[in-house]
């Protein structure tokens, strides 16, 4: 089989670590590889050659010209990969991460060997697309305390905030305001229009069974997002 589609000039900042089989890492939206991958990277690349493109400003990755595309993003990456010297990789998506993989896959179909898809999305529901709004609207007005305010709450459930006085988010809202990336406002506007569905009958790449007992975690096929691996022998 040949790649569906020629390659471009990638232009990214990439993160190459490690040696071994290549893992191609698609990171989130206002995040980027470390935000992402941190506390994971020097354990994935014990055993493999990660490479991790930052999207257009993101690390150290230069402003978009144009809004966000989702087949040229995913032919960046692939492209990214292959100029680290990997012709084939597996794909690890986080987040909108996770529709670009997708994307990859049935772009270059033969350069992907397996997906691993952590807390995606095919097509923003109804709460992520008003979220992904409002991050818009509130960055467009220069209100970047309120999009970190934001984006923290959407990463906690209502139980996590049940249980937290007000007050007690401002430290993580200031973390959160210094870690987000110069291209959120791209990156949330392409999650907003981001849809895969139509991808997924055709990803002919496997999902990937991931586990590592020297950490006790694991990320199994048919799974969204990594969890103790004591649940799921693998």
């Amino acid at each position: 089989m040949t790649t569906d589609h020629t390659l471009p000039t990638s232009h990214l900042d990439v993160l190459v670590q490690g040696r071994g089989p290549a893992l191609l890492l698609a990171h989130g939206a206002g995040g980027g590889i470390e935000q992402n991958f941190g506390l994971v990277l020097d354990d994935l690349a014990q055993d493999h050659t990660l490479i991790g493109p930052h999207y257009p400003r993101a690390g150290g990755s230069a402003v978009a010209v144009e809004p966000l595309d989702l087949d040229g993003l995913a032919d960046r990456l692939a492209a990214a990969a292959v100029a680290a010297g990997q012709d084939s990789f597996a794909v690890l998506g986080e987040s909108l991460g996770s529709a670009v993989a997708v994307r990859i896959a049935t772009r270059h179909p033969d350069r992907v060997r397996a997906l691993v898809l952590t807390a995606g999305f095919a097509a923003a529901d109804p709460v992520l697309a008003l979220a992904a709004q409002l991050i818009k609207s509130l960055a467009a007005a220069g209100q970047w305390e309120d999009v970190a305010r934001l984006a923290l709450l959407s990463c906690m459930s209502p139980a996590d905030l049940a249980g937290v006085e007000p007050a007690a988010l401002d430290e993580p809202a200031a973390q959160t305001l210094t870690a987000m990336q110069p291209g959120m406002l791209d990156h949330f506007d392409l999650v907003s229009r981001v849809d895969v569905r139509a991808d997924l009958a055709k990803v002919s790449a496997p999902p990937w069974w991931w586990c590592r007992p020297a950490t006790g975690w694991c990320c199994p096929r048919a799974r969204t997002a990594w969890r103790p691996a004591s649940r799921a022998p693998c």
